[in-house]
């Protein structure tokens, strides 16, 4: 017995070690991705909230984007670039009509953040249709996927209530950045499917539209970096923001067509 506890004991001490010595590997390794991306876009998006294609006839169709920094656009030189920028051109030429575009996202937002998005709008405001984009800083900030998801099942939910119907883009595969070292990069890559698969059930359960971005888009961002990402090659470039739009584009009409 004594040995079979000495033998049971120096294996869990060889797996706790195997773990701290994971640990230490990763965290080292996001020290160089952080070093390697930095911020050289800087924390501020740019501002492209305006009624887009005013020309065209009829009241606007009112888009508002919630979640992080793909939401808000940061990457884009232009604001025409940005993600809403991208959609609410297209919606417009889609439905010839006008869209106002409200921009509530920011930048390193987590799910937890989109409650506060929402307060900031005004117990007045009311959109045509909402798009979500988050999930990245909830893999990298740790969050476990079920609280991260029923985060954002709460902010649908809440839009659902006021007749808002909602497309969300679920969490892109953060596999795809290449400024991450490996074996951290797979690692993100799992956790970001693993998200995104929780992010489409509460999708799915509060009446919403969910759009896997990682099947949409990952695979033109993993084949095509340089024009795909921006200079820190972390975020969305012009050519990026464009995929993505046209990705959700779909969905957004879809959706505005069953508006209450």
């Amino acid at each position: 017995m004594a040995r079979t506890l000495v033998m049971v004991g120096a294996a869990v001490g060889g797996v706790v070690a195997l773990a701290a010595g994971i640990r230490m590997v990763l965290v080292r390794q996001a020290a160089i991705a952080r070093a390697r991306i930095g911020k050289p876009l800087g924390e501020q998006s740019l501002d492209a909230d305006r009624v887009w294609r005013r020309a065209l006839q009829g009241e606007p169709v009112t888009l508002l984007l919630l979640g992080d920094s793909l939401a808000a656009g940061l990457g884009a030189e232009h604001r025409k670039q940005t993600l809403g920028g991208r959609l609410a051109k297209a919606l417009a030429k889609q439905l010839k009509r006008p869209v106002l575009l409200r921009t509530a996202a920011v930048v390193g937002s987590e799910s937890s953040a989109l409650a506060g998005q929402l307060d900031t709008l005004g117990a007045l405001f009311r959109a045509d249709v909402a798009v979500i984009v988050v999930g990245g800083n909830d893999v990298t900030h740790l969050v476990p996927p079920a609280v991260a998801a029923a985060q954002l099942e709460q902010a649908m939910t809440r839009l659902s209530d006021a007749g808002t119907p909602v497309v969300v883009g679920t969490c892109p595969d953060l596999g795809t950045l290449r400024p991450v070292p490996q074996p951290l990069r797979r690692i993100l890559s799992r956790m970001s499917r693993r998200l995104a698969r929780e992010q489409a059930k509460a999708a799915r359960r509060a009446g919403a539209v969910p759009v896997d971005l990682r099947q949409a888009v990952g695979a033109v961002f993993h084949e095509q970096p340089d024009e795909m990402f921006s200079l820190d090659r972390f975020h969305p470039s012009a050519a990026g923001y464009r995929r993505t739009a046209e990705a959700l584009l779909p969905a957004v009409v879809a959706a505005l067509a069953t508006r209450r």
